[in-house]
């Protein structure tokens, strides 16, 4: 059977207070409309189409082709916005998902049962609900005397008796498309707020002996809007205690979870402990037996088993297995570290592939460089890479040793098993085997300052 859902992401958002787009403000490390637009996909749906208004641009740049677009230049309700699909999906047959865009918690899970309750139960509507201990601002799910759905109600026209009621509606339906965007051209906006309402489609189905029915969620969480930096706070909150109860149950040890801050893409191996302060975000991948060093924040990269990080910051990088990293280490977009490699404090790597027990470990820089296998890299020692107008390449073979506070400027290479006197500044190639001075003669005069 087609599954299609329309993602409403039209909203201005105001209570934000933000020039940003409501959908496009992130939590973990995720603009809110990515991660309903991920878990719908995961759900099985076939087709998504987004609904977008103000700031629509900016979500089309977000989401790209992985959705079709409508626009409602003017946000008249739910059900007016849900009509702008009619260009895509009108004459479409199957199950539609209608899923609000500032739902971040929502899960692919809950998304497939709602539809496989949908489907097996042949109704023609069905609503996700939830049970709040506080309801205010929520549609309620009114029932009756035989527990089926009779309507939902929204807060401003609901009575005292109903808005005592604690079920409420999510805001998330599943819908027979032909059914769908049938009704859709039957809701009036006579009502408190004057707007189409999409439950309206509900009751109207109902009115006619069609089938409705609730799908009820345990996890109130998962269907948390967010219309302001409070709410958005607390999403925020809630998914990472998620993220990170699953990778504990999972084999890594989290030592304080209330500061440890994952993305929900990132992948990480049993036994790799993960200490206080860390952040990990993108499409990180870390191996077994790894220790992320308090306060390390590492983005869209690579780290190998058994590797330790302390206090670093990596970007869209390679770290090989049982290498070193930090304190104090910064590696750059584009640096490659090999297997048993040491980048100590104060160093930092940038585009730079730095081959099997290579060592860099402190205070200098290796920038468009290429260093071979177990060679040293004295204290202070960089390449000088930029001559202020192109960036230049320094090779450097292996088993060479570079003394301390080299100048390496580019273009240059080194040859293998080279020795460079502390000091240096090389500006010529040298060849395997060699020792390499460039440096002033000492000149001691003695007793001179007893004149």
């Amino acid at each position: 059977m087609q599954r299609n859902a329309v993602i409403l992401a039209a909203g201005k958002g105001t209570r934000m207070k933000s020039n940003k787009y409501k959908v496009l403000h992130k939590v973990a490390g995720k603009s809110m409309v990515e991660h309903v637009l991920t878990n719908v996909k995961n759900a099985g749906v076939n087709q998504i189409v987004t609904i977008v208004g103000h700031g629509a641009e900016d979500v089309k740049e977000t989401l790209g082709n992985q959705s079709l677009y409508s626009y409602q230049e003017e946000q008249l309700g739910t059900a007016h916005a849900v009509k702008m699909a009619n260009e895509h999906l009108k004459e479409v047959e199957g199950t539609t998902l209608v899923v609000c865009g500032d739902t971040p918690l929502i899960t692919a899970h809950t998304l497939q049962k709602l539809i496989e309750h949908h489907e097996s139960t042949h109704a023609q509507a069905t609503v996700l609900s939830a049970t709040a201990q506080i309801p205010f601002g929520y549609g309620r799910i009114v029932r009756n005397e035989q527990r089926r759905l009779q309507r939902i109600v929204e807060e401003k026209d609901a009575s005292e008796a109903q808005k005592a009621l604690t079920e409420i509606s999510s805001g998330i339906f599943a819908f027979d498309n032909r059914v769908l965007f049938s009704k859709l051209e039957e809701v009036k906006n006579d009502n408190a707020q004057g707007e189409y309402y999409l439950p309206d489609v509900i009751s109207l189905i109902l009115a006619d002996n069609g089938v409705a029915e609730v799908y009820h969620t345990d996890d109130f969480n998962e269907i948390m809007g967010v219309n302001d930096r409070v709410m958005l706070s607390n999403a925020e909150k809630a998914l990472q205690q998620r993220i990170n109860i699953e990778h504990m149950r999972n084999g890594v040890t989290i030592i304080d979870p209330t500061t440890t801050f994952i993305g929900p893409d990132v992948k990480i191996g049993m036994d790799t402990i993960i200490e206080p302060g860390v952040r990990i975000n993108g499409e990180t991948v870390i191996g077994e037996e790894a220790v992320i060093g308090q306060y390390s924040e590492i983005n869209n990269s690579h780290i190998g088993s058994q590797v330790d990080i302390k206090q670093s910051v990596i970007n869209d990088s390679i770290v090989g297995d049982k290498t070193k990293v930090g304190p104090f280490a910064q590696l750059r977009p584009g640096s490659n570290l090999g297997s048993d490699v040491k980048v100590g404090n104060f160093v930092e790597v940038k585009k730079a592939d730095l081959k099997d027990g290579a060592k860099v470990s402190h205070l200098s820089y290796i920038g468009d460089a290429e260093i071979g296998e177990r060679t040293n890299i004295g204290c202070g020692s960089i390449t000088v890479n930029y001559d202020g107008v192109n960036k230049f390449k320094t090779v450097v073979g292996k088993d060479a040793f570079i003394g301390c506070n080299t100048n390496l400027v580019a273009p240059v290479t080194v040859g293998d098993g080279v020795l460079i006197a502390a000091g240096s500044t090389i500006t010529d190639n040298v060849p395997n085997e060699s020792l390499a001075l460039a440096r002033a003669r000492q000149i001691t005069k003695e007793g001179y300052l007893k004149k």
